[in-house]
């Protein structure tokens, strides 16, 4: 294997890691936003996870961070005696303790979202989402 691919191998496994939130999925945003503002990282939102990936290429996320991150949150919505944060190498699970899962209902329609950074204000949750990024880069 050339050594590039050594590298970005070395990279991919040593400086992101992923979240798993099956069992949280109805939180799955704002558990996203919440943590990567907590531990400085840039996530990037998949189907049922997120992977949070460094500001700074050489700088690796903090794992012991984004698990002290997540049961803050899940603690903030009354909700942390019924998960577990499991760490499994590079990933992070949330798992339901009872088997039981955070449901939610849809946001309304005439919503607004509010950036947490600066203020931005947007009815549109996909643009505050992209918006948000922005203050990672």
């Amino acid at each position: 294997m050339s050594n590039s691919k050594n590298k970005w191998r070395h990279y991919l496994y040593l400086y992101m890691i992923t979240v798993d939130c099956k069992d949280v999925e109805s939180i799955l945003h704002e558990l996203a936003i919440y943590v990567a503002d907590q531990v400085a990282a840039m996530p990037a939102m998949k189907f049922h996870k997120f992977v949070l990936a460094p500001i700074v290429d050489d700088e690796p996320v903090d794992q012991t961070l984004v698990i002290t991150a997540i049961k803050e949150f899940l603690e903030s919505i009354g909700e942390k005696p019924n998960f577990a944060v499991i760490s499994n190498g590079e990933n992070v699970i949330i798992k339901s303790i009872s088997g039981k899962k955070i449901e939610r209902e849809a946001k309304p329609v005439g919503e607004m979202f509010s950036c947490a950074h600066c203020g931005h204000v947007t009815r549109y949750e996909v643009e505050h989402f992209n918006h948000v990024k922005i203050h990672y880069l």
